[in-house]
């Protein structure tokens, strides 16, 4: 291959991604780092990079505890009562207790944000959520990123982890390429900060054909906090956590602004209320403890977001859809009105165009919901992610290894989708959760832990022969195309991806069976995505451009797998609405109370499963809460 091999050596501290998270390490390290080589590696332009790229309209964490209305222990058992119990509660308290500052650092570099003129605090769309104008949030925060690191590598596709080779288990950088050029770019680092994207596109999406790109998650989010994870053999939690979305259908816009600020609601299609018809059914399966609707009306403690979905979706089934949102009421208000359509034009431009280009009118007509394909993904109301330490004033021995956020790998660091355990973090806690990584990694070096870290040129030129494989194998046997695409010899990104997606739909609890699967059906699905994975060394890519997709499809396939094992090994229904084990189809807190914990081995690709205990460090006390979905 023609391409140029550039290494950037004597890295401190390399962040992996430069969405929310990877800006929020890049800040935070060079405050604790003033002398430190700070270096980014971002796929896209970080201008523009990451799950708020084309911006967001509210938010989604804030405690306000300058103004009185919560404490960081509130968030947690908010987050707690969600996830069904199941979140890494000294992580959580963590992000919590820091993140107001970074909204406020946010404010102080020129993002709007919304205030309540009667009492000076920001104003609320719920209890988590204040409102701002934020269409120029990404640029915003990257521009305080780019004052901080030394070098901003952009159009770098990260495609594996550099590991030591004088001390076994500790990470010395990354490689990958770029994606305009094609040149090879090793970055030897003493610690690296993976802030990469979670997955999109790894189940079968509703919107298919000409739509396909319409998701609700970032469609480039392919994976790679997972993948450069997984590959390097670090331990991961909770990946069975996957997230459905009740969206507006088609668009994938988000309805939690909608509920919460017009005080819209939903109707089954023949205009009844659903939600409280399924409760008793769902309480059965899931237990008092989680589900109460008594109490939850008596102290407005919200019913978790996946039972909702199991309501929607139950309804559906039933032949009672579509479900609606009633629109019709709150647009006749034309201040209303205008706050709906900006609400979709600030952040999901995509479902505006998509009502006018349907002739849907929010204000004569009740636009549909639906629920969304699954997306694996740590950062939003999910806990999937890499199995971190946390913090040593509050972790139990268990969750404590010695660096905040550093990974089962040593000198290896994770944040935002990468960290696992942390639900409900969104925008403002993964920046938070980049800044206790930075500080984390920036004591790691200091305390001499990083010396002596060595990386052969056998390791360096062995990655390279991997990463342009694809490009060497379409070289070889395109000539052998026998019609259009279809060649004996290789198969290309786009159809390694149709096959994962139709094997995790079908075999994972994808749409298309309602979220449902079992024991047999994910051992199925296993042997068949490691007949994938033998298929994947034949992948071929005509350019740069597939060598990407090539790459992407790697990681989401890694991710997906992961997700398989972590499914097949929780031998219950814990979260339904998200997914369902036809053959558990009950929440078991006798046996499986606990936090998920994999390891794939780098060298046979064998996985190992094991429970972790699920402390719960703050009390248990019922407080007022918003009963409202989340936003996006």
């Amino acid at each position: 291959m023609a391409y140029k091999t550039i290494i950037e050596d004597d890295i401190d501290i390399l962040v992996a991604g430069a969405g929310l998270g990877g800006t929020g390490a890049a800040f935070e390290a060079r405050y604790w780092g003033k002398d430190k080589k700070i270096v980014i590696a971002e796929k896209a332009n970080i201008d523009r990079s990451g799950a708020v790229a084309q911006g967001l309209y509210a938010i989604n964490c804030y405690m306000g505890t300058r103004f009185g209305e919560n404490n960081p222990e509130d968030h947690v058992r908010y987050a707690r009562i969600d996830l069904m119990g199941m979140v890494r509660e000294d992580l959580l308290f963590d992000m919590a207790r820091h993140v107001d500052s970074t909204v406020h650092q946010f404010e102080e570099w020129g993002l709007p944000l919304m205030r309540n003129p009667k009492t000076g605090a920001y104003q609320r769309e719920g209890r988590w959520q204040i409102m701002i104008h934020g269409e120029s949030y990404k640029p915003i925060v990257a521009e305080a990123a780019k004052k901080s690191a030394d070098k901003v590598f952009n159009r770098i596709c990260l495609t594996h982890l550099l590991m030591d080779e004088s001390r076994p288990n500790r990470v010395a950088g990354a490689v990958g390429f770029n994606v305009r050029t094609g040149n090879y770019h090793v970055f030897k680092s003493k610690a690296v900060i993976v802030a990469a994207g979670g997955a999109s596109n790894i189940y079968k999406p509703r919107s298919v054909g000409e739509g396909a790109g319409r998701v609700w998650y970032a469609p480039w989010s392919s994976g790679s906090a997972y993948g450069l994870l997984i590959g390097a053999g670090a331990k991961m939690t909770q990946m069975e956590n996957r997230i459905v979305l009740a969206r507006f259908k088609d668009g994938y816009g988000p309805v939690g602004a909608y509920f919460l600020h017009l005080k819209t609601y939903t109707q089954n299609g023949v205009g009844e209320e659903y939600e409280s018809k399924w409760w008793p059914q769902l309480q059965e399966m899931v237990g008092k403890e989680y589900l109460d609707p008594e109490l939850s009306h008596r102290t407005h403690r919200p019913i978790p977001t996946c039972l909702r979905n199991h309501a929607l979706i139950s309804e559906v089934n039933a032949g009672r859809g579509p479900i609606h949102m009633v629109t019709m009421e709150a647009f006749q208000d034309p201040h209303l009105e205008e706050i709906g359509w900006h609400n979709f034009l600030g952040m999901t431009v995509g479902q505006a165009v998509l009502w006018a280009a349907t002739d849907v009118d929010p204000k004569n007509e009740n636009p549909e919901l639906t629920t969304s394909e699954p997306y694996v993904m740590g950062s939003h109301a999910t806990g999937c992610g890499a199995w971190c330490s946390g913090p040593e004033d509050i972790s139990p021995p268990e969750y404590f290894w010695g660096y905040n956020r550093m990974t089962t790998v040593e000198g290896l660091f994770g944040a935002g989708d990468a960290a696992g355990g942390t639900p409900h973090a969104f925008s403002s806690g993964s920046f938070t959760e980049g800044r206790l990584a930075a500080k984390a990694a920036c004591k790691y070096i200091d305390d001499g832990k990083a010396e002596g870290i060595r990386v052969s040129d056998e390791q360096i030129d062995r990655r390279r022969e991997e990463i342009y494989k694809p490009l060497e194998h379409y070289r070889i046997y395109r000539n052998e195309i026998t019609a259009g695409s279809v060649n004996p010899n290789y198969i290309n990104p786009r159809q390694g991806l149709d096959r994962l997606q139709k094997l995790m739909d079908e075999y994972c609890g994808g749409v298309t069976v309602s979220y449902m699967t079992n024991e047999k059906l994910l051992n199925i699905g296993l042997k068949k995505m490691k007949l994938l994975e033998e298929d994947l060394e034949k992948l071929a890519a005509e350019d740069i451009h597939e060598l990407l997709r090539a790459w992407e499809l790697k990681h989401r396939h890694l991710t997906s797998e992961a997700v398989m094992h972590h499914t097949l090994f929780r031998k219950e229904t814990r979260w339904p609405g998200y997914y369902y084990r036809g053959d558990c189809l009950k929440l078991d807190d006798e046996n499986w109370h606990v936090l998920t914990v994999s390891r794939r081995d780098p060298e046979t690709g064998e996985y190992t499963m094991e429970k972790a205990p699920c402390y719960h460090l703050v009390e248990a006390k019922e407080e007022a809460q918003e009963a409202a979905p989340e936003e996006a």
